[in-house]
C-alpha cells in the first residue's frame, strides 16, 4: 500500500493503544508522523522505535487543556509544509453510573472528547482548506451509536462527535477534505484502566469486554483501510457491533438484548 507514502500524519493519542498502533503501521508505510499525546518520554520512546524515525515528530498536546493547537500546526507546516492527514484518537472513557458520577467528571470526559478534538480540527481545517486537500479521521465508538451502561458522559461525547463530524464533510467536500468516523467495539487496548470513575480517579483495571477484544492490530487494519476507501463510517470490533444494525431495523429487539449486556 502506497497510498501513506511520504504523507503529514498527525495523530493524537499516540501514547497507548489504538493511536499508537496507528503510528507504527502508517510508520511502515513511509509516512511522515506528528506523533502527539501528553506523555513526552512515551512518545519518544514510540518514535524511537519506528522505521525511518528522524522523518517523524513528538509534538505534546493534552486534550483536556486545548488551547495553542493553531500554534502546534504553524510548527507542522514549518517543518513539513503540509497536513495530509488528521487522525483523531486521543480521548478517555468512563466507568460510573449518572448517579454517582460528578459534573466535574461529566464536564471532563466531555472536554477531552469533544472539546479537544474539535479545537485541533478546527487548527488544522484551514491549513486543508489552503492546500484544497485533507483527510480527517475522528475515533468514536459503537457507544457513539447507543448508550450502555457507566458510559453515560462517554457516549455522550461520543454522540456529539457524530453530529459535528457529519456536518464537517458535507461543509467541506467543496474543498476535496474528507471525513471518517470509526466507531470501534471491543478492542484490546488500555483504555478501560484509565478510564473515569464517578469521583474523577481511574478504573484502573483491564475489564474482561477489552482483554477478550478485536487485536488492535486488526482494529487499526480495519481502519485503515476505511481511511484509504475514504468510507463516511467504519464500524470496527466483533459480532458486538451488529447490535448497531439491531437497534435500527429491531429496535424492540435490541433494548432486550443490550440490558443483558455486561458493562465490563
Amino acid at each position: 500500500m502506497t497510498t501513506f507514502r511520504d504523507k503529514v500524519v498527525w495523530v493524537t493519542g499516540s501514547s497507548s493503544g489504538i493511536g499508537e498502533e496507528i503510528c507504527r503501521q502508517l510508520a511502515q508505510q513511509g509516512a511522515k508522523l506528528i506523533l502527539s499525546a501528553r506523555s513526552i518520554d512515551k512518545l519518544e520512546e514510540i518514535k524511537s522505535e519506528l522505521p525511518h524515525n528522524d522523518s517523524h515528530t513528538v509534538l505534546q498536546l493534552d486534550l483536556n487543556e486545548n488551547q495553542g493547537y493553531a500554534e502546534l500546526a504553524e510548527r507542522v507546516i514549518e517543518k513539513y509544509g503540509r497536513i495530509d492527514y488528521l487522525f483523531n484518537s486521543g480521548g478517555v472513557s468512563q466507568r460510573s453510573e449518572v448517579s454517582s458520577t460528578s459534573m466535574d467528571v461529566d464536564r471532563k470526559i466531555m472536554e477531552i472528547n469533544y472539546f479537544g478534538n474539535i479545537a485541533l480540527t478546527k487548527a488544522v481545517l484551514p491549513v486543508m482548506q489552503k492546500q484544497r486537500s485533507g483527510h480527517i479521521i475522528v475515533t468514536s465508538s459503537i457507544a457513539g451509536k447507543f448508550g450502555f451502561y457507566l458510559r453515560s458522559a462517554y457516549s455522550a461525547s461520543k454522540h456529539a462527535l457524530h453530529g459535528f463530524y457529519e456536518s464537517l464533510l458535507l461543509e467541506e467536500a467543496k474543498n476535496n477534505i474528507y471525513v471518517t468516523i470509526a466507531c470501534p467495539g471491543k478492542i484490546n487496548t488500555p483504555i478501560s484502566k484509565s478510564a473515569l470513575k464517578g469521583d474523577g480517579s481511574a478504573h484502573g483495571e483491564m475489564d474482561h469486554n477489552q482483554e477478550t477484544g478485536m487485536s488492535v492490530e486488526e482494529c487499526v487494519k480495519q481502519l485503515i483501510s476505511a481511511t484509504v476507501k475514504r468510507k463516511k463510517e467504519v464500524l470496527i470490533g466483533n459480532k458486538e457491533i451488529k447490535a448497531v444494525t439491531l437497534k435500527r431495523f429491531f429496535p424492540r429487539l435490541f433494548w432486550k438484548v443490550i440490558k443483558n449486556q455486561k458493562p465490563t
